[in-house]
């Protein structure tokens, strides 16, 4: 987000009131988030040019200096709370409105994956994997690609056998990164970790990086990676997906994205994918397949993880269910 946009953006979600800002809020990423809400906290009066720009669908005429919110750190605060809740709002009104440092695990959610496998690379594998399923998932698989090929099969390994986090172990934990984790103390163990959760990180990750890691867990627990085999969703398993979800997906799909995504994929994806197009929009992207020249293998992988965290979202949000063999029970 270039910084006349962000300033534009806090100009807009200010003037349009705490509910329509919250809903503004809920479909960014959180470093957006951030962003915005720093410039916001920041930004009580505007020039009237500058109103007038970012507002002219909405007011014709403003006064010649226009003063926004009495308290833009309540503003902002509230806004935040509505967008995503007391507890996820506590950290970012810590650091926006109140300039509190927050450090701790919560604050590798806001460092670059590299950055974060060069800090904990030499940790104690165990550790490591307490760490990254604090992560989202897609962050978590970033910070595991900075790994070697041996670190990286012992960390999911003891991702996907571990079944929660003692509140003691993990305060010490955070601790040792600095502050303590936002929330307080747990009365009960937080329930991280699982073949789940393996499952969705390598997900993330590419097809050979996943077979590694997979291999690595059968030599020594086969059940255990036939569990997280059994949680991965792959690009070819959107054929799983009953019409309805399928199209639900493709709404979302930018035309390009789809064009390099599919270079990759199998004919009968393929071709259900065109069955879930219009006969024109079906036509159009079949002449444009036909007529993209070589895509690097990366970029394909990009888009189809892209599309696949599209996916997970919707499923996330109750649009659509993901695998069952196609069952047309879905909704």
């Amino acid at each position: 987000m270039e910084d006349e946009g962000l300033h534009s953006g806090a100009i807009l979600l200010l003037a349009l009131g705490e509910d329509c800002a919250a809903q503004v809020f809920k479909h960014l990423s959180p470093k957006e988030v951030q962003r915005l809400g720093e410039r916001m906290a920041r930004l009580t009066t505007v020039a009237d040019v500058q109103f007038d720009d970012v507002l002219s669908r909405f007011h014709n005429s403003v006064d010649s200096q226009r003063s926004l919110v009495s308290d833009t750190g309540a503003y902002v605060s509230n806004v935040l709370k509505l967008a995503l809740g007391e507890d996820k709002a506590g950290l970012l009104i810590d650091r926006i409105v109140q300039g509190r440092d927050v450090s701790g695990i919560e604050s590798l959610k806001w460092m670059d994956p590299g950055a974060i496998a060069e800090l904990i690379r030499n940790e104690h594998p165990q550790i490591i994997a307490t760490i990254l399923v604090h992560l989202d998932r897609d962050h978590a698989s970033g910070v595991l690609s900075g790994f070697d090929e041996r670190l990286r099969n012992d960390v999911v390994l003891r991702i996907a056998t571990l079944d929660g986090i003692q509140p003691n172990a993990l305060k010490e934990l955070n601790d040792v990164l600095s502050k303590v984790l936002a929330g307080g103390e747990r009365v009960r163990k937080a329930p991280l970790g699982g073949p789940k959760t393996a499952a969705e990180i390598l997900n993330f990750l590419g097809s050979s990086v996943e077979q590694s890691v997979l291999g690595s867990i059968r030599t020594n627990d086969m059940d255990l990676a036939q569990k997280i085999e059994d949680q991965m969703f792959t690009f070819s398993d959107l054929l799983k997906l009953d019409n309805k979800s399928m199209q639900r997906v493709l709404r979302e799909v930018q035309n390009d994205q789809l064009i390099v995504a599919l270079k990759g994929a199998e004919p009968e994806l393929r071709e259900r994918v065109f069955s879930n197009m219009s006969t024109r929009a079906a036509e159009t992207l079949r002449e444009d397949l036909d007529s993209r020249g070589p895509v690097k293998l990366s970029d394909v992988e990009t888009q189809q993880k892209d599309i696949l965290k599209l996916a997970r979202r919707l499923a996330d949000e109750g649009e659509i269910v993901l695998g069952g063999g196609g069952d047309e029970s879905f909704v």
